[in-house]
């Protein structure tokens, strides 16, 4: 059994026609031949469903990724491909029975939240190495995840939430601005973060900020333009957050990727 599996595209990835009212879209996370899955994955307030097709194990390994405050690095062995099946926000909790603030910076088996019912589920689900079948068990953990949701009240905060993000995927990271926009005040809209999404606003519009400069630099590695570009007091400022979130300067975090080229940098948008 895995112990541990990664939970972003490798070198390549397709994929998954999984969308809907609770999941937002699927990937399959395929390592390159004769490698193990390596993945850094930037912090994104997503909660995760990952089923991984474990090499000699007839059943599926289903784990529960947990929204992020710090970059997540993992390396993982003997995993034929990954399935990642993100939350909507504010649907993790409806479907998983656990606020997401709980799961934070956590990466567990899927039974630690449902027993039993874990363990039967990855026995159900068939580990062949192939797309066809990642595509027939996307379409039936979605379905389940649905299923469990419309059994749950949707709260609020939830909805809240969701606009929230929105506003700060697109653009307006400023928490206070965004309570504005919303009608509420900046406590009650740092409290629906906490119940919907795991995070709060603050931190999660660090994330936003910083996988903004990272596709900056897809482009240019003018550092001070890259601060300016994307709401940084000064190169200084973009530093300290990439050493604070990544764990690694921005020139460290572009040499691994060169050095490591089989390694998957997940930039959500």
């Amino acid at each position: 059994m895995l112990r541990e599996i990664s939970v972003r595209p490798p070198a390549a990835s397709l994929a998954i026609a999984t969308t809907s009212r609770v999941v937002e879209g699927g990937e399959l996370l395929v390592p390159a031949d004769g490698e193990p899955l390596r993945v850094a994955w930037l912090p994104d307030g997503r909660t995760r469903l990952v089923y991984s097709a474990i090499e000699g194990c007839e059943h599926g390994d289903l784990r529960i990724a947990g929204p992020q405050s710090r970059a997540f690095y993992k390396t993982a062995l003997r995993v034929q491909w990954s399935l990642v099946l993100p939350f909507r926000p504010g649907w993790s909790s409806a479907s998983l029975g656990v606020p997401p603030h709980a799961l934070r910076d956590r990466f567990l088996p899927l039974e630690d939240l449902w027993g039993r019912a874990a363990r039967d589920l990855g026995d159900e689900l068939v580990a062949s190495p192939d797309a066809g079948a990642a595509r027939r068990v996307g379409a039936s953990l979605t379905l389940l995840l649905e299923t469990r949701a419309r059994a749950a009240d949707e709260l609020a905060s939830a909805r809240l939430a969701r606009e929230a993000v929105r506003l700060m995927e697109a653009g307006d990271v400023r928490m206070a601005r965004v309570a504005e926009r919303l009608g509420v005040t900046t406590r009650h809209l740092r409290r629906a973060f906490s119940e919907s999404v795991g995070v709060g606003p603050k931190d999660f519009a660090r994330g936003v900020r910083l996988r903004r400069a990272v596709r900056s630099a897809a482009k240019s590695r003018d550092w001070a333009s890259i601060a300016a570009e994307n709401g940084y007091c000064d190169q200084a400022h973009l530093i300290d957050e990439f050493r604070a979130l990544a764990g690694l300067t921005p020139g460290a975090y572009f040499d691994e990727r060169v050095a490591r080229p089989g390694e998957a940098h997940c930039v959500p948008s």
